[in-house]
């Protein structure tokens, strides 16, 4: 015979039961998932659309993938610019991480508001940013400051374009329409017309920070805009009167004109020339969290991004890797005697040693490098005898004290190197000669004090 529980017995075992089960939920899910339940996602990422729209979602699904995760896509979230990367876990578990990309300012208000865990951004932070987020720890410290990749541009004219190289200063008076035809610039052929990426474009945000905005111009009203990269440089190909700026995978038919900034030899873009940030037109992308943040998703995915597999993403979303190869330089009479002989017998490697602002104390992308070369030195027997270090730097009044600066800074390098095991064949200071920037400006200074490796 059954026996019915009173009503109030039947209320506390409802209640008892119903704690009992959000105990189990609680034990059998990881804390992650808790972490982020107010925006239903173990991670949330805000920032650049230049990493955001394409590599941002990549990177995380590259991640996914790592980890084991099954049916994995990326989706749109309700908001323009916003996508969610699904998957589930082996217990059939979801797993979101919402990427939303709405400039690269936006990451650092939401890092102060909490509105998400990692902040891309395609420039390094601002003063301001960092002195908001000083509760968080030292935004410009390597555990805040990630790079990621590193972005460049190509220049095209029409094949048959005979022009050879223009200055980021031309380039910007071209692109706001000042410069209008191509008998201003020594060239023949009339009127030039303007091709450019879309205001929602990456490579646009791009053009516009190292061209227009660093020279004080806004692009010209009367430029044709696409929202295809390949139907730009298809355009550019046919059109005689034509120039556009395009990322590095998108040259196709069209003819890549060299840059040059300030005092810098004209560069024609190759992968080389912006891996090491010589190149005019580069740029380094950038992922940044608190030093001391918890999310072991956010810790997660910056593993993965500096991997050789994170990396490897990176390549193939069209930007540059961060990965060390050797390359043959040519050399020219206008080069030191000592860098031709250089270029004549030995590589240069794909990697630039840069210093932070107004230190001897290598940046925090030098310091990932630093592990990056050795890996390579090992792998390729180059440990003793084979690595040449050569500093450079900005102008001073007194020429010696210039070459002696390049020296120390080439010596920073050598100390971290040498912790690995190497055994230097030379080290040497070449002070303000071969500039790759102009040295009007802090930036351009700050990129022309680096240090380069040659191996035998």
């Amino acid at each position: 015979m059954s026996r019915t529980l009173p009503v109030s017995d039947r209320h506390s075992w409802h209640q008892a039961y119903a704690w009992l089960l959000l105990g189990f939920i609680c034990y059998a899910l990881p804390w992650s998932v808790f972490a982020a339940s107010d925006a239903g996602s173990v991670l949330r990422i805000q920032g650049s659309n230049t990493i955001g729209a394409k590599l941002g979602p990549a990177l995380v699904q590259g991640l996914f993938e790592q980890q084991g995760l099954r049916n994995i896509r990326i989706e749109p979230a309700a908001a323009e610019n916003e996508q969610r990367v699904l998957a589930e876990d082996k217990n059939g578990r979801p797993v979101s991480i919402a990427v939303a990309a709405h400039g690269s300012g936006t990451g650092f208000v939401a890092l102060q508001d909490g509105s998400a865990e990692l902040a891309a951004s395609s420039r390094p932070i601002k003063d301001g940013e960092a002195d908001s987020l000083a509760k968080l720890g030292d935004m410009r410290s390597r555990a805040a400051e990630q790079i990621i990749a590193i972005d460049g541009l190509a220049i095209i004219l029409h094949p048959g374009n005979p022009l050879a190289a223009l200055t980021t200063a031309q380039l910007a008076a071209i692109f706001a329409g000042e410069i209008s035809t191509w008998e201003q610039l020594g060239g023949r052929g009339g009127p030039i017309t303007l091709y450019a990426r879309d205001d929602k474009s990456g490579t646009y945000d791009t053009f516009k920070e190292l061209v227009l905005t660093a020279n004080g111009k806004s692009l010209a009203a009367g430029a044709k805009r696409f929202e295809s990269s390949s139907q730009l440089s298809d355009s550019v190909s046919q059109d005689p009167s034509a120039i556009g700026f395009i990322g590095l995978p998108y040259i196709r038919q069209s003819k890549a004109v060299a840059i040059a900034a300030g005092e810098s030899q004209p560069m024609l873009p190759s992968t080389t020339l912006i891996a090491t940030e010589d190149y005019p037109l580069s740029r380094r992308l950038f992922l940044y969290t608190s030093p001391t943040a918890e999310n072991a998703w956010a810790k997660s995915l910056l593993e993965f991004a500096h991997s050789p597999a994170g990396q490897a993403i990176v390549e193939q979303n069209g930007f540059i890797a961060q990965t060390v190869q050797a390359v043959k330089v040519s050399g020219s009479p206008s080069m030191p005697a000592s860098y031709q002989k250089l270029t004549n017998e030995a590589q240069r490697l794909s990697v630039n040693f840069r210093f932070q602002e107004n230190s001897a104390t290598l940046d925090n992308k030098a310091q990932r490098d630093i592990a990056r070369v050795l890996d390579y030195l090992k792998s390729q027997d180059k440990l003793h005898s084979k690595v040449v270090l050569v500093g450079f730097g900005d102008p001073k009044n007194d020429p010696s004290r210039s070459a002696l600066l390049s020296k120390l800074r080439a010596m920073e390098v050598r100390r971290e190197l040498s912790r690995g095991g190497v055994i230097f064949r030379d080290i040497t200071g070449l002070g303000a000669q071969l500039p790759v920037a102009a040295n009007s400006g802090d930036e351009g200074r700050s990129k022309n004090r680096r240090v380069e490796v040659w191996v035998y």
